[in-house]
């Protein structure tokens, strides 16, 4: 009876020790469970944020790009007038420009300055190449239409004319020193 006894709690112990073991397992697999549900649910929470402020950053970005042309048109108008006396339709043109500039300058647009600065291609869109002498090569001769900035993005880059060294200048250099060079060879054989 003494065996009988010893063995009985033997096995009872061990049937004990698996079912905690098989328990465990199951709660360490339940918690795994919870903490990767619960890191795919706070990166969901913070791309749900990050997308929210891009929307309330960048909202009124494609109504501001529809209204550039309408300062393009504005701008065009200004600039035809620019040899007529002053009257009062370009001054309510000039007037309205600034306004509509001015409101859009509050909600972050940005005219990019491109004139005489260094050619630069994420703001500027090159349309052509000049030949400059007073100006350094790849800067921007011209600016054609402007370029702007919504925020810290591009909205639209101005198109621009990027200066380069007169070829002619340097063609004609080269040959006038091998012109030059070939008197001087001459002149020593004589």
């Amino acid at each position: 009876m003494n065996e009988y006894n010893t063995e009985a709690p033997s096995a009872e112990s061990r049937e004990a020790g698996e079912l905690q073991a098989q328990e465990k397992s199951a709660t360490d697999e339940l918690n795994n469970k919870y903490l990767r549900l619960y890191a795919e649910f706070d990166n969901y929470r913070k791309r749900v944020n990050k997308d929210k402020e891009e929307l309330v950053k960048y909202g009124n970005e494609s109504i501001i790009h529809e209204l550039l042309p309408i300062i393009d048109s504005l701008e065009l108008a200004l600039k035809h007038a620019a040899g007529e006396p002053i009257t009062g339709i370009v001054q309510g043109v000039e007037m309205t420009l600034k306004e509509l500039q001015r409101t859009l300058e509050k909600f972050g647009l940005i005219k990019i300055n491109a004139a005489g600065r260094e050619f630069d291609p994420s703001i500027h869109h090159a349309m052509t190449q000049a030949e400059r002498e007073d100006i350094e090569e790849n800067m921007v001769a011209e600016e054609l239409r402007a370029g702007y900035l919504y925020r810290d993005k591009v909205l639209r880059p101005s198109l621009v004319v990027v200066s380069m060294k007169p070829q002619r200048k340097a063609e004609n250099q080269q040959s006038e020193e091998t012109e030059a060079a070939d008197i001087t060879e001459n002149i020593e054989e004589d």
